[in-house]
């Protein structure tokens, strides 16, 4: 059953940005990217990275959120309306499905690790970095992930937060956290850089990051960037179908989607400026990941005059985009709830996020009491993986790459001509011409290609 229900919108063009660019500003486009482009060829990197954004995510993300807008649902939703007004199977709800399953597991285990992210910043505060050498970093670290309890307060804390902030709704909920939670997420950022400025190497970080190097371009080099391009948007996660269901028809779908992507680029590019210079100045090695930010950073601001306060700046900014992000990602969830079950608001929102809160545990255990037990070693491309790296690639990898590749077949070769351009509010232009080829031949054999490559190896 779909719930008929009074959409609710963004109060503004500028709401809605803030909500989607802080839902694709995650964790990832500070501890990753940074580190890929760097040791993939830099400028080099920069310019495949760049192509494949606007060759794959732009359309990719222009599309649900015409899906989104011209369907005013859920992730399932939306397609079901717009696979009955296109005459099509109702079996293309499925897909929608299966993005809102893939985004809820992600979220069960990245409001575990935006947890660590307010244990460090706690951490700073207190000067608990004072002079701590590389070793004793790592043992903190593993301190934390050895705790469960402690895990599981954070855990807690994350959820809460994120509950109280999507039960008040779209303009009194997540509006008004990402119109405070993005201005400090880049003011922080901006303080970073200028410190590091002062006290990094910062002509060693433009040098690993910009000097191009084509000796180091690949065909792998590519597919990571694809991969980065793809996962960085948040393509295939549901939230920007949902996200474009509140979105007013005045509101140019392709300008928004352009600003979304440039946004998410230079976020993780003067994350590379915030974090590089410190790394390098104080002769640490650099590294992705959470060996990066919460091992090899706090023996940097261990070091460095004031860096009990700019530790703790640069650990809430961190803050923010872990929170924006499991914002967008459990929104889709109880916009499912809603439609589907019936479920108001409020009550979703306390289900849901209990629902995240409990599957979130078996992530706390294969941290510690769980860390040797390996769930599906039996199948080749599980073999190895605890219950984190399960649900990590079984969603990210299987799942939301699946998800996409539906939706640009569906959107590309089964709505009509006429739906598309009403719900993109645009002409029969040459962007219409560019986004049809792309999504129609393009877009799929890519997305097939990244699938198989990240299962298979």
């Amino acid at each position: 059953m779909i719930e008929e229900r009074q959409p609710e919108q963004w109060s503004s063009r500028a709401g809605f940005l803030m909500a989607a660019i802080g839902f694709s500003v995650g964790l990832g486009n500070i501890w990753r990217f940074p580190y890929v482009m760097g040791e993939n060829g830099g400028a080099a990197f920069l310019i495949i990275y760049l192509i494949c954004t606007f060759v794959i995510a732009l359309p990719l993300l222009v599309s649900e959120l015409a899906i989104g807008r011209r369907g005013r649902g859920s992730p399932v939703g939306s397609m079901l309306r717009l696979a009955a007004e296109s005459d099509v199977t109702s079996r293309w709800g499925a897909v929608g499905g299966m993005a809102v399953v893939g985004i809820f597991v992600i979220m069960s285990y990245y409001t575990v690790i935006a947890g660590w992210t307010f244990d460090y910043f706690f951490l700073s505060v207190t000067g608990s970095f004072k002079d701590i050498s590389i070793v004793q970093s790592g043992e903190m670290f593993a301190g934390l992930t050895g705790n469960p309890l402690r895990l599981l307060f954070w855990h807690s804390i994350v959820n809460i937060l994120v509950i109280l902030i999507l039960r008040r709704g779209v303009k009194a909920g997540i509006e008004k956290a990402v119109n405070f939670l993005m201005p400090a997420l880049f003011l922080c950022l901006i303080v970073m850089v200028l410190y590091a400025f002062v006290a990094g190497d910062m002509g060693k970080t433009a040098k690993f990051l910009f000097e191009p190097d084509f000796s180091k371009v690949t065909i792998k080099t590519v597919m990571v960037a694809m991969g980065q391009a793809f996962f960085s948007i948040g393509i295939g996660m549901a939230s920007l179908i949902t996200f474009g269901s509140y979105l007013s028809k005045d509101v140019s779908i392709p300008k928004s989607g352009a600003v979304i992507i440039l946004a998410d680029t230079g976020v993780a590019i003067l994350a590379g400026f915030a974090i590089f210079p410190l790394v390098f100045a104080f002769g640490l090695e650099p590294s992705e990941g959470p060996g990066l930010i919460f091992q090899t950073l706090p023996v940097a601001f261990g070091q460095m005059p004031g860096g009990q306060f700019f530790g703790s700046i640069f650990f809430f900014l961190l803050i923010a985009a872990a929170l924006t992000s499991c914002i967008g990602g459990l929104e889709s969830v109880i916009a499912w709830a809603y439609e589907h079950k019936g479920i108001s608001r409020k009550k979703g929102s306390l289900i849901v996020g209990a629902a995240a809160w409990l599957l979130g545990f078996l992530t706390i255990l294969s941290f510690n009491e769980w860390s040797d037990f390996y769930p599906l070693n039996f199948i080749p491309a599980f073999e190895g993986k605890t219950i984190f790296d399960t649900f990590d690639f079984l969603a990210a990898n299987i799942l939301l790459l699946i998800s996409g590749l539906l939706t640009s077949l569906f959107i590309g070769w089964r709505v009509p001509k006429f739906i598309k351009l009403d719900a993109m509010g645009g002409k029969d232009g040459a962007f219409y011409f560019f986004w049809q080829i792309v999504v129609r031949y393009v877009v799929p054999p890519l997305l097939i290609i990244v699938l198989v490559m990240g299962t298979f190896g």
